[in-house]
């Protein structure tokens, strides 16, 4: 065996070019294939990872303005929805959990700074359902909104400006007139600048809405798996909602609805597709190595028919020369696709690495691209395929070449 992987040695190393080639081939096959498969991968990731900072079933429902007058209802006149919407939204069999929501334009204020925000009345379970991220003090809870606490929850870069250095928590800060106490600190999502001044629902309510006037809902769904029946669900609800408000169903500016199980949905539906197409590719960049191994093999064994001949009448049993060029097609393939692997899972682990820090030294959680790596058995899948796929192209012709008699592959050209 020793003497076979020697002669083998000699012989790929008398036809450096010839080896190169083979090799080349098949490395660059499963290097590509590894960065598509991880490109691919990596923008999946990111736009999932985008998703699970919020709820994917979750819909918001926001007033608007009139547009196409009724009879109940003049050009331009706000629509907006009160505590007997929320009752019609808990009759829904689809609605799971709901919040309503109010806010104000205002300023907050700390001795002589000044930022513009908005406040917004929220309610305990409002951090899971925007998984707003409190990374000092804490968020609304239910004793705040029993006791109609003035306190408030600010956001990270809001609190720069005003507190700079000083930690902002039990500080007053000023809005519209009022004073609140700030209990907690929350990180904005995205790279968007948040001007949200949470504070507890009943305070806001008692202090600039006394009429219990709401300008949103919002509010999870199930059962909703398909973006037809979430569709069917949304102009269902505009219809009920306009015999409720007096407003034409064709207004779409009456109220704006934004489904983001829809949105996710639909997402989804893009990157599925897109995964074909990179498989598509892939597999295509595959194929070609392997046209491109079985020519450059069947080129090789036609060269060396004269070589076999020799062998033959010196006394070389068949199976010993297919053995012979079964095991070179096998230490080409098999040393070279692994180099493309390793190559390839290299490059996409660099980029993972390099992505990883740029991530961590960002302010934002906003991502496009994440962790574009590579599922190690698809990998070593498709590198086995690729050296299989080697040998067989170099196994098919090599028998046929070793079943010519000696005086005639002596004679081949």
């Amino acid at each position: 065996m020793i003497e076979l992987l020697r002669e083998i040695g000699i012989t790929l190393s008398r036809n450096k070019l010839r080896t190169f080639l083979t090799g080349f081939s098949i490395a660059w096959g499963i290097f590509m294939l590894m960065i598509l498969l991880g490109a691919g991968n990596g923008l999946r990731n990111g736009v999932t990872a985008n998703f699970e900072s919020q709820s994917t079933n979750k819909i918001t429902m926001m007033s608007g303005h009139i547009s196409k007058p009724t009879a109940g209802k003049k050009m331009w006149e706000r629509v907006l929805f009160d505590a007997n919407d929320s009752a019609f939204l808990n009759s829904l069999s689809e609605v799971a959990d709901i919040i309503p929501a109010y806010s104000t334009w205002g300023a907050l204020t700390y001795k002589n700074k000044t930022v513009n925000a908005s406040a917004n009345a929220v309610l305990p379970k409002s951090q899971q359902f925007d998984n707003i991220k409190v990374i000092s003090g804490r968020f609304i809870n239910d004793i705040d909104i029993k006791e109609k606490r003035k306190v408030g929850v600010i956001a990270e870069k809001d609190a720069l400006v005003l507190f700079d250095k000083e930690d902002p928590l039990e500080k007053q800060i000023i809005c519209r007139g009022i004073a609140f106490t700030v209990v907690g600190v929350y990180k904005v999502r995205g790279a968007y600048w948040s001007n949200d001044f949470y504070v507890p629902f009943t305070t806001l309510g008692a202090i600039y809405n006394p009429s219990g006037k709401l300008s949103e809902f919002t509010f999870t769904v199930n059962g909703l798996e398909t973006i037809e029946a979430n569709q069917t669900f949304e102009e269902n609800l505009r219809l009920q909602m306009s015999r409720r408000h007096e407003f034409n169903p064709e207004d779409r500016n009456a109220i704006h609805i934004w489904n983001t199980l829809e949105q996710y949905m639909e997402t989804m539906k893009i990157f599925k597709a897109i995964t074909i197409f990179v498989w598509i590719i892939g597999i295509g960049t595959l194929i070609a190595g392997i046209v491109g191994v079985g020519n450059i093999m069947l080129i090789t064994v036609r060269e060396r028919t004269k070589e076999f001949g020799i062998q033959k009448a010196l006394g070389a049993r068949p199976n010993v020369i297919l053995r012979q060029i079964v095991l070179e097609a096998l230490c080409i393939t098999g040393l070279f696709g692994y180099l493309g692997m390793v190559a390839g899972i290299g490059i996409t682990e660099l980029i993972n690495f390099v992505m990883v820090k740029a991530a961590e030294s960002s302010d934002t959680e906003f991502r496009v691209f994440t962790n574009p790596t590579v599922d190690l058995r698809i990998a070593v899948a498709s590198t086995v395929v690729l050296i299989i796929a080697g040998v067989l192209a170099g196994y098919f012709p090599a028998r046929k070449a070793v079943k010519i008699k000696p005086i005639e592959a002596l004679r081949y050209e």
